[in-house]
């Protein structure tokens, strides 16, 4: 994935359900993700459009997959499996023996598809966050 791709792929979460986008999905943001974690995010084209997206990083210790989407008419055909996948070697070859992910409660068939390949739940932790300023702009 490029910023030059930001465009599409912003169009695809947003057509794709269970994917929350934030402030933190705006350009600017979205830029510094790409630049900090260079090569760990891809998308894949079909017909000159994106029909897949996800977007990968790491902090130095745990990696973190957010924001996978595929076009409804592309899905059951590998092509969530073959980013996660991609993401995943990226995250190997950096150094990371852990990847986490952030899902929607009520996302029923996102967790069936992480569940189906290998992805465990954890009960035992609490997902908390605060806001450390204010956003400038509306939410994308």
């Amino acid at each position: 994935m490029e910023l030059a791709d930001y465009h599409a792929v912003l169009a695809l979460w947003r057509r794709s359900d269970g994917i929350g986008l934030s402030e933190a999905d705006r350009r600017p943001a979205i830029a510094a993700y790409l630049r900090r974690n260079r090569g760990m995010s891809f998308v894949v084209i079909a017909g000159g459009r994106i029909i897949g997206a996800v977007l990968c990083g790491h902090d130095g210790r745990r990696g973190y997959l957010h924001h996978l989407a595929v076009a409804p008419a592309w899905r059951r055909r590998g092509i969530g499996r073959a980013l996660v996948d991609a993401a995943l070697a990226r995250l190997a070859k950096a150094g990371i023996v852990k990847c986490n992910l952030f899902l929607f409660e009520d996302n029923i068939g996102g967790r069936a598809f992480w569940l189906t390949r290998g992805w465990k739940a954890r009960p035992d932790l609490i997902f908390m966050q605060k806001r450390v300023r204010r956003p400038s702009r509306s939410a994308c």
